[in-house]
């Protein structure tokens, strides 16, 4: 038995891809038969079942003049010339286009037939619908006997839920049913909305909420979870995390829509849970109009540009043409593989590319009299905050002078846009890089009030991806085995994806006025502690968590506005506006870097506080 099954298995392929091989011609084939037993069945309806009263002759007649005209009217129509996706809307409108032709011409040559009509007239209209009918019947037969036989199979093939039954699942489970080489097998259906209940995806039931996770996954021995929702929150995707954990299924999304390339969904774009995911995944639709205008064609300088935020900057102002990009880093290899990104090559020849350390003085000034740029992007600065306690001298060095010295070769250059870019740790600073980058915000705020051009800071917290970042070291501490380093199971952190927070700070800086430090809505902040847990849950092996107390200068809870900063939004929703008290540069070069770490990290925190200048001069 197994033997016969096995050769009509076969028998039905080979006749399948012939059929496909000779398509055209065997619709054609098939709908001049459709066209006879339509004619004949409405002819036989029309005499009441009465096969004694049909004009067989008659109806052979009209029979061949509906397989001409029918071949005609669908080579006409594009119905056997490859022009429409078998069974498609298209080809169905196609099909009915042709038959009525087809029809309208019967009717006519069925009036004037010498000898007397060849079939009544009723049927050829009917006839008419029963063969429109029947060639739709034979093409959605046809194309689910086929997509039936295009489906994954084997014991290799992964069994999975998909939670989503909107487009996203739609498309994903159409993309898996229609490979047969998926590594998934979709098997059932999950989703929140009660109007959903009954439905079906390709043969996939919804079966029940997510509060079925487990018991779905018990019945149909599915082995992931798929959220197959673009927009999901980090609520969602964290919820669902913990709800598959709990079912012993792994989890698997579907990309952030602006990951997904032309908006549609298809197996490759299925991976693993990210840390981005459980963090957060905003939707920032970016205004391009309202930012060309102050880069476009213009001559643009990102410092720090080999940085994860200076290279994503990069990036993205390249797409929007200036005249010419000015990318600054002391670090060369950082400079290649900034250009390797951006051009797809990094022969480290281009003129776009600087080695330059900001604290150089004399060849900063040089370069910004030589290049002239008009909108300057400042990332360059120290910033892992453990070893800046160590050595804040350096900070000095750096996020202080450094910036310093930007921002006035910037000035004597005659620079009409500064974006400074800087740290929640500068609202209400209690570290040395808090300190610094809270003197940096009032520096730039003094210079604004000095020059022609707009000068103003943007703020925000964690960047997910950034190198050195947190979630990396996590990371790299499950890789090794084990255990989670974290400081406190209180610690709370606001996270930002690289490219949302460069997004941001691009639009800030077309819209942002001077002397203001714009801070960016990181969202709700996130417990440490919770994506140390999560992380932890999908490593491959147990990890253990420890907590190792919170470093000097370390908050429990960051802010991202400090004391006495209203959250005003005149402009954008996710923009908060903040004045910055201005700072005179005298008061920043009597910091004294080479004394001991303790005495520069007062001078920090007094500098700071300083008295807000007034009375200054204009400009």
């Amino acid at each position: 038995m197994a033997a016969i099954s096995a050769l009509r298995e076969r028998r039905s392929a080979v006749l399948l891809r012939l059929a496909v091989q000779y398509r055209p011609i065997v619709q054609a084939g098939m709908d001049a038969a459709a066209w006879a037993v339509a004619l004949l069945f409405a002819t036989v309806v029309r005499y009441d079942f009465d096969l004694d009263e049909v004009d067989l002759r008659g109806w052979v007649v009209i029979g061949v003049l509906a397989a001409i005209t029918q071949t005609l009217a669908g080579l006409g129509c594009g119905l056997y010339t490859g022009r429409f996706r078998f069974g498609s809307f298209e080809e169905v409108a196609g099909l009915i286009v042709a038959t009525m032709l087809t029809t309208t011409v019967l009717f006519g040559l069925n009036l004037v037939a010498p000898g007397g009509q060849a079939v009544p007239k009723s049927a050829v209209v009917a006839g008419g619908v029963t063969a429109t009918v029947l060639m739709g019947g034979v093409r959605y037969t046809w194309r689910l006997l086929w997509e039936r036989r295009r489906r994954p199979t084997g014991d290799d093939c992964e069994r999975i839920l998909v939670f989503g039954a909107g487009d996203g699942g739609a498309q994903v489970i159409s993309a898996m049913m229609a490979d047969p080489q998926s590594p998934y097998l979709p098997v059932a259906l999950l989703d929140d909305n009660p109007a959903k209940r009954n439905l079906r995806i390709k043969g996939v039931r919804v079966v029940g909420t997510r509060d079925q996770i487990g018991e779905a996954a018990f019945s149909h021995r599915a082995r992931s979870l798929l959220i197959a929702i673009p927009t999901a929150s980090a609520e969602l995707v964290s919820e669902l995390t913990d709800r598959a954990l709990g079912a012993d299924l792994t989890v698997k999304v579907l990309p952030p829509v602006r990951e997904l390339f032309g908006g549609d969904v298809g197996v490759a774009d299925i991976r693993e849970v990210t840390e981005a995911d459980l963090l957060g995944r905003h939707e920032i639709a970016i205004d391009l109009a309202s930012i060309a205008n102050y880069l476009t064609g213009r001559r643009v300088m990102v410092t720090g540009a080999g940085g994860s935020i200076g290279s994503e900057l990069c990036r993205q102002v390249h797409r929007l043409g200036p005249s010419e990009l000015i990318m600054v880093d002391r670090d060369e290899s950082a400079l290649h593989a900034v250009q390797l990104s951006i051009e797809g090559r990094a022969l480290l020849d281009s003129p776009d590319l600087v080695l330059l350390d900001i604290r150089d003085r004399p060849r900063l000034n040089q370069v910004f009299a030589e290049r002239r740029p008009e909108v300057v992007f400042h990332a360059a600065a120290l910033k892992h905050q453990p070893l800046l306690e160590q050595y804040p001298g350096e900070a000095v060095k750096s996020n202080v002078w450094g910036t310093l010295a930007v921002l006035e070769a910037a000035a004597a250059a005659g620079v009409t846009r500064f974006v400074n870019i800087s740290t929640d740790k500068a609202a209400d600073p209690c570290s040395v890089l808090g300190y610094s980058k809270r003197i940096a915000e009032r520096l730039t705020a003094y210079v604004a009030s000095q020059t022609e051009g707009t000068y103003l800071s943007v703020r925000f917290g964690n960047v997910l991806g950034s190198r050195g970042s947190m979630l990396g070291t996590f990371h790299a501490q499950i890789d090794a085995g084990g255990p989670i380093t974290v400081t406190h199971p209180e610690v709370s952190r606001y996270f930002m994806t690289i490219e949302e927070a460069v997004q941001l700070v691009i639009q800030a800086g077309a819209f942002g006025r001077d002397g203001e430090a714009l801070v960016l809505d990181m969202g709700q902040p996130v417990m440490i502690a919770d994506v140390a847990r999560r992380l932890a849950e999908l490593a491959e092996r147990p990890v253990d968590i420890v907590y190792t107390g919170l470093r000097p200068g370390e908050k429990l809870h960051e802010v991202l506005l400090g004391e006495g900063e209203p959250d005003d939004r005149p402009v954008h929703p996710l923009v908060s506006h903040v004045r910055v008290p201005p700072l005179y540069p005298e008061d920043a070069y009597r910091l004294e870097p080479s004394e001991p770490a303790a005495v520069v990290i007062e001078q920090l925190r007094q500098l700071c506080t300083a008295t807000v200048v007034t009375g200054l001069p204009p400009r």
